[in-house]
């Protein structure tokens, strides 16, 4: 009845490979926590700057202005770095008098192209976080196993076995598991909020690929002359 069963005593009194699982899920619940705060704050930023630029593209600027003003940040959002991949190839194309059907094939190939790298950045550690929230569970398992087992091979030596000689290894196991889940809960719940963000992200992205698209085929139609080839005489006919 004194045997002190605070979470450190028990910690401590654990055996070698117990407290070696106990280190690695703590390491693992660090890192992801980590990677909960950077990923919290890093699609906040890109949500606010991908809306900025939304409200600006939609203001009425042409499309010349929207890109020289997109070249002159030293930090842009996704959805910027998809606008200037895009307009960049449209005016490459309009310069060499393609026809329309292959200015906009080519925009938009470029965007594509760009989107993914985009969502690829966007979903970087996303996979840590679902390793986390599926593995943690099971090496925290393994140590409780691995704990009861070593505990139950102490006690084969004891001649008389009682509650107060089984609870001290049981309960020195069992706390593997519960730093397990402590280390996985946090990463599934923050997946799930992610995932669903990012997929936010995605559609916003595809929606303004789209409505680009649209806007590129309105100034496409016009045939590249002189005059039409010079990226100042893109405009966005809106």
């Amino acid at each position: 009845m004194n045997q002190d069963f605070s979470i450190t005593a028990l910690v401590l009194h654990a055996s070698f490979v117990v407290q070696l699982v106990m280190a690695g899920l703590l390491l693992a619940s660090l890192a992801s926590w980590t990677v909960i705060f950077g990923k919290l704050f890093g699609l906040r930023r890109v949500r606010a700057n991908n809306e900025a630029f939304e409200r600006e593209f939609w203001s009425g600027k042409s499309l010349s202005e929207m890109n020289q003003a997109v070249g002159n940040k030293a930090e842009t959002a996704p959805i910027e770095r998809i606008f200037a991949s895009g307009i960049r190839e449209f005016l490459k194309l309009r310069e060499r008098r393609l026809d329309a059907a292959a200015q906009l094939d080519g925009a938009r190939r470029a965007m594509r192209a760009s989107y993914q790298r985009e969502l690829d950045a966007i979903e970087s550690n996303l996979s840590f976080l679902a390793s986390v929230g599926s593995v943690s569970p099971y090496v925290g398992l393994f140590g409780t196993v691995w704990g009861i087992m070593h505990a139950f091979v102490g006690l084969s030596n004891l001649q008389q076995v009682t509650l107060a000689t089984v609870a001290p290894g049981i309960a020195e196991a069992l706390v593997a598991t519960a730093i397990g889940l402590f280390a996985a809960i946090p990463a599934v719940v923050a997946y799930n909020r992610f995932a669903r963000d990012i997929d936010r992200i995605a559609i916003q992205l595809e929606t303004f690929i789209e409505e680009f698209t649209n806007i590129l085929q309105r100034n496409a139609a016009v045939a590249p002359g002189p005059a039409s080839a010079t990226p100042s005489a893109v405009t966005a006919a809106r």
